[in-house]
């Protein structure tokens, strides 16, 4: 059964994103999730084509891959063939060789879920972990509180503003309506929802962009901001309450994202706001 790596079609695009909303589930470790292609998608789809990879066999996809970053690769292997040795070790032959076009040469960096036989062969061929991240979860079978803030689901008409609120949060963000327009029209969105929270002054404070893998399945929050103007009042807080209580209206399990261990603000805005920490999860790194 030959295994074929590729980057897809467009319409492949869809099928991966497809195949990663049926490989959710609150057992299984954090992983890839549809809405981080999803929230790729904000470059176009041309951008997001070219930064995904995909593993098939006998026409099925086994396993997806996304580029965060030339030397960054994301990857996710479908639950039933998580200790399949062969498709194991053919992954990491791809991954090993720049010429297979997965990793360039050089130092590189690898998200892998725990708990995949993938990880102990690639510690066989010499890759050590890297960088903390802290998954966090939020279980959505009760009712989610008031968050405080009052929400509105932003469409397009509100996409200027959004991004605007977004581009605040962070230092060096360049979000703009444009890369909205281009999320907002990838086969993911069909599963999300961008949050827009409002103080009682009327300021728009927060932002988030939640993503459904469809009923019974966690959902991802991507991204999360507050912004820098109106931090220290609990709005970072209130807008994760609010997406929580956005997925659990789209019938997900639960709530999940993931951030830097080093990130010791952020992880405690989501403990407030009623996530768990999970065990934490170490990325893996080529030196050569």
């Amino acid at each position: 059964m030959a295994i074929v790596v590729g980057t897809p079609s467009v319409s492949g695009l869809t099928e991966a994103v497809d195949a990663l909303r049926q490989w959710q589930s609150d057992e299984t470790p954090l992983q890839l999730h549809p809405g981080d292609l999803g929230w790729q998608r904000r470059f176009g789809v041309a951008a997001t084509v070219a930064a995904v990879r995909t593993w098939t066999r006998d026409g099925r996809i086994v396993a997806v891959g996304m580029l965060d970053a030339p030397e960054l690769l994301r990857l996710t292997i479908a639950p039933d063939v998580r200790q399949d040795e062969d498709l194991a070790r053919r992954l990491a032959e791809d991954i090993a060789d720049p010429e297979r076009g997965v990793l360039p040469a050089g130092q590189v960096f690898l998200e892998v879920p725990d708990g995949v036989l993938l990880r102990d062969v690639l510690a066989e061929g010499g890759w050590q972990t890297d960088e903390p991240w802290t998954p966090l979860h939020r279980d959505l079978t009760e009712p989610v509180p008031d968050p405080g803030l009052r929400i509105e689901v932003a469409g397009p008409e509100r996409a200027p503003e959004w991004a605007a609120v977004l581009r605040a949060s962070f230092e060096r963000s360049t979000f703009t309506e444009e890369r909205w327009q281009a999320m907002a029209a990838g086969s993911a969105y069909a599963d999300a929802r961008s949050l827009l929270g409002y103080d009682g002054e009327g300021n728009a404070v927060a932002v988030v962009t939640v993503w459904s893998a469809g009923p019974g399945r966690p959902g991802l929050l991507e991204p999360m901001g507050a912004h820098r103007d109106h931090r220290g009042r609990g709005h970072g807080r209130a807008i994760t309450v609010a997406a929580a209580a956005e997925l659990r209206k789209m019938g997900s399990s639960s709530a999940i994202v993931c951030t830097r261990s080093a990130n010791v603000g952020g992880v405690a805005t989501y403990e407030s706001a009623g996530f768990e920490r999970r065990p934490e999860r170490l990325d893996l790194r080529r030196d050569k």
